[in-house]
């Protein structure tokens, strides 16, 4: 039988870990703070990738790469920037048995370099807007490192654009942070809440950082994806001017915007349970996986003939279905095993069903369990795994919504904090207000929402005049 999971109610943290491993995602590497992606996790950040890909492209960007090493001294020239990133900085210093005449960093974001070359490349307003993005790695020196959600690599897309003006700027910081909540919600069926950071969470060097947060099972919050204005403090400090129509230099306007496979981890913890994974169909990499049941060699033929039949009839509707054909392990150690690694459904054919003309369908997401004719699971399939997709968020936004509060009180926000969950309260903007939040209850000021809130109160924790609600919560 598989492995047992640890249930989530003794462990969070050791459930997460036990998912991420038993379902083969990912493993510990040699180097400490990194992790080997597998091929069932990598095919799970393919299928997220390439769909974010599409988005992304629709909006008009185009694909490219830069190198992931940077010169030091284009890290020093925007001083908040250099700041924000140099503890987490790795730095080359010897290279083909030499030491350097200047040190390298390996890239922890992109920015420098890219605005370097933006630089060389425009000239005039007809040379904007520039609409680049990249598939890389990037390194940051984790102190407390976890599988997925913080490791010393990771993968991830990196936007960066060049504007004529901050008005197209902004614009298309809030087009890309659609893009990551339409993402989130309908493609990994995880809720979010899009909306501003403070000025104390935003990115290093960024003018204006907005974001979309969602909660995960253990009432903790997690930034999905950030989009940021960074104004035109990359464009002074690297040189970035255009000649505008009245024949004027001027100074381009630049945005970033990024997710990364902290983004599986989030899928692992938003929609797994006890059993391990539940993976959203649309990302799944295998979707429906096939279980023959059989006891001699005549059944087995019979059945794998019928195994072999469903799955190409399924493939042709666009079902990305396997047969688990293994002779080593019975079917309740394989059941057991497709259930940790988060199929969405299971059919099951033994001789009976295939004497029926039926096969049983599983649900991994509500382990319903029932017998159905094989031409109408073949018909119904595709829209099973819709529903399926459906519920997943249904089922997450109801726990997010039931673990959100409107909180006047202090204690109240305490309380709620450290049970697991979000406050929706009052905050009067200061970072002296904020920061003393964070040192008492070990919360963060996550979200600044859009419109939800906007009404005059009293901050919770000063008590003095606040202009809107924010959502609060402890954040991995």
């Amino acid at each position: 039988m598989a492995q047992k999971v640890t249930p989530m109610s003794e462990d969070y943290s050791r459930w997460y870990t036990d998912v991420v491993q038993m379902a083969e995602l990912a493993d510990y590497a040699p180097v400490k703070g990194c992790m080997v992606i597998r091929p069932y996790g990598f095919a799970l950040w393919e299928n997220m990738r390439d769909h974010l890909d599409r988005m992304i492209k629709e909006t008009g960007h185009v694909n490219a790469y830069f190198p992931a090493l940077i010169p030091e001294s284009f890290m020093k020239k925007e001083a908040e920037h250099v700041e924000g990133f140099a503890p987490e900085c790795a730095v080359v210093t010897h290279g083909g048995g030499k030491k350097l005449e200047e040190p390298l960093v390996l890239r922890p974001t992109s920015e420098t370099i890219i605005y370097h070359m933006y630089a060389k490349w425009v000239m005039s307003y007809r040379d904007l807007p520039i609409l680049i993005n990249q598939w890389a790695n990037v390194f940051r020196w984790e102190l407390r490192p976890r599988l997925f959600l913080r490791t010393l690599e990771f993968l991830w897309q990196e936007g960066h654009t060049a504007h004529a003006t901050y008005e197209e700027a902004e614009e298309e910081t809030l087009k890309m942070l659609e893009v990551y909540r339409v993402f989130a919600e309908e493609v990994l069926a995880i809720p979010v809440y899009p909306g501003a950071k403070s000025d104390s969470e935003r990115f290093a060097g960024a003018l204006r950082t907005y974001c979309i947060e969602a909660m995960m099972q253990d009432g903790k919050a997690l930034q999905a994806g950030t989009s940021h204005n960074l104004g035109q403090n990359f464009a002074k400090a690297f040189d970035l001017v255009f000649q505008d129509k009245d024949g004027e230099t001027r100074h381009a306007w630049n945005t970033s915007w990024g997710v990364s496979t902290r983004m599986v981890g989030a899928v692992v913890m938003m929609h797994g349970d006890d059993n391990g994974l539940i993976l959203p169909p649309r990302i799944a990499p295998i979707q429906a996986v096939i279980v023959p049941i059989y006891s001699s060699d005549e059944d087995r033929a019979a059945v794998f003939q019928a195994a072999e039949t469903l799955k190409k009839r399924l493939a042709s509707a666009g079902v990305r279905v396997h047969i688990d054909a293994r002779d080593q392990h019975k079917p309740g150690w394989k059941f057991a095993e497709w259930e940790q690694k988060g199929v969405p459904l299971r059919i099951e054919i033994g001789p009976k069903d295939v004497a029926k003309s039926q096969v049983v369908l599983a649900r991994r997401d509500t382990k319903e369990k029932a017998p159905i004719p094989t031409e109408e699971a073949i018909a119904l399939l595709p829209g099973k795994l819709g529903e399926i997709q459906g519920d997943l968020f249904e089922r997450a936004r109801k726990f997010r919504d039931e673990h959100t509060h409107v909180v006047d009180d202090y204690e109240d926000l305490k309380k709620i904090v450290e049970k697991g969950g979000f406050a929706f309260a009052h905050w009067d903007g200061t970072r002296e207000t904020e920061a003393a939040i964070k040192e008492e209850t070990k919360a963060t000021i996550r979200c600044i929402p859009f419109e939800e809130g906007a009404e005059p109160g009293r901050c919770v924790r000063s008590g003095n005049p606040s202009k809107q609600r924010v959502y609060i919560a402890r954040a991995y």
